[in-house]
């Protein structure tokens, strides 16, 4: 068995980054990870902040304001996969 690159033979793989959405201190720390950080305090934010998400977003971690004000957005098919925070 040998090992290499996901994706294909030797082929390079799609960069993928995750992003969070929602109110200030309960998404700050996620770019220590590297993470992609809207920090929002209302609807509109959280709205705008999902239109300006990169295309490269594949998760997006949502306080769970954010995921009330994004219900309609996050559920379309299209949507990065989304996580809700407890």
């Amino acid at each position: 068995m040998t090992s290499g690159p996901v994706g294909g033979a030797g082929g390079a793989c799609d960069a993928r980054t995750v992003a969070a959405i929602g109110e200030q201190p309960l998404v700050s720390g996620f770019a220590l990870a590297g993470a992609e950080v809207f920090e929002v305090c209302d609807v509109e934010g959280a709205r705008a902040a999902w239109a300006a998400l990169s295309p490269t977003v594949s998760v997006v971690v949502l306080t769970p304001a954010a995921a009330r004000a994004l219900q309609a957005e996050r559920t379309g098919p299209d949507a990065p996969l989304t996580v809700v925070m407890p």
